[in-house]
């Protein structure tokens, strides 16, 4: 998937009752990532930290690491929950790999953070422009702000 513009293998859903795969709820937030923008942006912005002869994008580690956490991981080990299924996540990473994009990217942790914010800056800024007038933040401005009310309600979950 070195050339490809997209990360994840595209899975059809079906009615029939056929092709049950576990995870597959986890395939609306890698559509969304891609469809947002949010890979290729990743992609380009973290760029600079990719080796020239690298098996692995850097966007698609952190993307698969952020897809083990919505899977219940909570370690860089929990990648190997999303590795077990590659017709769902494509090619995924090895431990080894992983703990060494880690590493290099906490060797220059602010331009790292910085360079994932902007991505994710760039996403949320295709995401509100596709939804046009329908976007949180449309005819919003300082006279007329955004009003985000939190309920305090406590939430159990397990």
């Amino acid at each position: 998937m070195k050339n490809s513009t997209v990360f994840y293998p595209q899975i059809q859903a079906t009615a029939d009752g056929g092709g049950i795969i576990t995870h597959g709820g986890t395939v609306l937030a890698t559509r969304t990532a891609e469809l947002s923008g949010l890979t290729d942006a990743l992609r380009t912005a973290l760029a600079p930290w990719r080796k020239p002869l690298a098996t692995h994008d850097p966007a698609k580690i952190l993307l698969d690491l952020a897809t083990s956490l919505i899977v219940g991981g909570d370690c860089l080990a929990d990648i190997s929950m999303v590795r077990g299924r590659p017709d769902v996540f494509g090619l995924v990473a090895s431990d080894p790999t992983v703990s060494r994009l880690i590493a290099t990217l906490a060797a220059d942790p602010e331009r790292a953070v910085n360079a994932i914010r902007a991505a994710r800056a760039a996403a949320r800024q295709r995401v509100w422009s596709l939804a046009a007038d329908q976007a949180p933040d449309h005819g919003r401005s300082a006279k007329k702000p955004l009003i985000i009310d939190i309920d305090a309600t406590l939430v159990t979950a397990h």
